[in-house]
């Protein structure tokens, strides 16, 4: 879509909404009544937002040529973990105090969580909702009280960022100039985006799969040429301290092996968990292939290959699981007129919503003391991603030509340029 085609679409579709002004006004209200809750909820329980404490102290040291690994800030003593590169993107958040600094995060956030619903929608084929400013309005309003948005909320993430410049560098066409580069960028950030870089390789898309390399590439050098202590620091050393990151057993890791160290009240799992992650990502991988070359459905793909990277990861913290607004939404394209799989789809959300890890006993080293029966609500999040990509497995199994499929003829190979995918 060219821009002045996007113009006018916008155009047309606040045209429609602003015809319905009563729609409009409800989704506003609904959306100004959810910001109110979680205004008193802050009176109540003040948020701590302490990653943009981390995330302010990074930016300092950057810009002050302090240690960058060296420090802790708040009572918690966390320390900088993240490549060198995205504590230069963090400079600027020096240049407010922290009081006002948390207010802007919450409302960048808050565009953000309304900009990734947009994208799921369009992703999801729901291009309608996509355009129709009530049901965003109305969509962020419910949204943020997804267990994990609000903990993005919380902790003042940049979860819902790097979510959102991933789902829009790959929801372009094949053969876009510079796809997969900002998917490199988002690596250069957070390391775990550089799975998407396999997803593109296995997938046949080789030269978007070099573009996010290079994008990858091009943020360790800026960070190297700025910073480069901290560079070498990072990338030889600090990368593979899991523990700098946090307790991998307690139930905020919502991971594998956050799993695997609670089932088996094991702290140090080892090659228990070495060996399950190996296997998922090799099943993930090949599930989100399968379900490109197959169904020509790349938005599975997609979805298939970030609950991979959540599952594998050492620690994925419950608001990682961002990726929970394309999930939902893509449920949604797929469980239209169809009441069990509407069925599925309460599930699933309610799963995002009720915080069942919050409420089993996790105080001091509970969580390695969990009940059998405890399990499943200590770690909802890797069995609901688990039973995802079986479900992937199984729907792909059959021949595309099969009517009972209900879904599009597998793509034999990757689009032309300037054709829209069928992401």
């Amino acid at each position: 879509m060219s821009a002045a085609e996007a113009t006018w679409t916008w155009r047309r579709t606040w045209a429609q909404s602003v015809a319905h002004p009563g729609r409009l006004a409800l989704a506003t209200a609904l959306l100004l009544a959810s910001f109110a809750g979680l205004w008193v909820l802050y009176q109540v329980q003040p948020l701590p937002m302490s990653d943009i404490e981390v995330y302010r102290a990074e930016g300092a040291a950057a810009s002050t040529g302090g240690d960058l690994y060296g420090f802790t800030v708040t009572k918690w003593h966390l320390p900088a973990t993240y490549p060198p590169f995205a504590a230069l993107l963090f400079i600027p958040t020096t240049w407010l105090s922290l009081a006002t600094l948390k207010v802007v995060c919450v409302l960048v956030n808050a565009a953000l969580l309304g900009l990734l619903i947009h994208l799921s929608c369009k992703a999801a084929g729901l291009r309608r909702a996509a355009h129709t400013v009530p049901v965003l309005l109305a969509a962020t309003a419910l949204g943020l009280w997804l267990e994990p948005v609000f903990q993005t909320f919380v902790f003042g993430q940049v979860n819902l960022a790097l979510t959102c410049l991933v789902l829009w560098d790959l929801s372009r066409p094949d053969g876009a100039r510079f796809k997969g580069f900002a998917t490199g960028i988002a690596a250069g950030i957070k390391l775990t985006p550089a799975i998407f870089a396999v997803y593109l390789l296995v997938t046949g898309r080789v030269k978007a799969a070099g573009a996010a390399l290079a994008g990858c590439l091009v943020s360790v050098l800026l960070g190297w040429l700025v910073l480069p202590d901290a560079s070498i620091e990072f990338w030889t050393r600090r990368m593979f301290e899991t523990g700098r990151v946090g307790t991998i057993w307690i139930v905020d890791n919502q991971s594998l092996q956050g799993l695997i160290t609670r089932v088996l009240h094991e702290p140090a799992p080892g090659l228990l968990w070495a060996v399950p992650a190996l296997l998922a990502a090799a099943a993930g991988l090949w599930a989100a292939r399968r379900v490109y070359l197959r169904r020509g459905l790349d938005s599975w793909g997609v979805l298939c290959t970030a609950v991979t990277a959540l599952l594998v990861s050492p620690i994925s913290w419950s608001h990682h699981w961002v990726w929970c607004v394309p999930l939902l939404a893509a449920l949604t394209a797929h469980t239209r007129r169809i009441p069990w799989r509407r069925a599925l789809l309460a599930a699933v959300t309610l799963a995002f919503t009720a915080r069942t890890m919050w409420i089993v006993p996790h105080t001091g080293d509970l969580d390695l003391r969990l009940a059998w029966w405890q399990q499943p609500f200590a770690s909802p999040y890797p069995l609901l991603g688990l039973a995802l990509l079986a479900a992937v497995v199984w729907w792909t199994r059959k021949p595309p030509e099969d009517p009972a499929v209900g879904v599009p003829a597998p793509r034999a190979a990757p689009e032309p340029a300037g054709r829209a995918p069928a992401f």
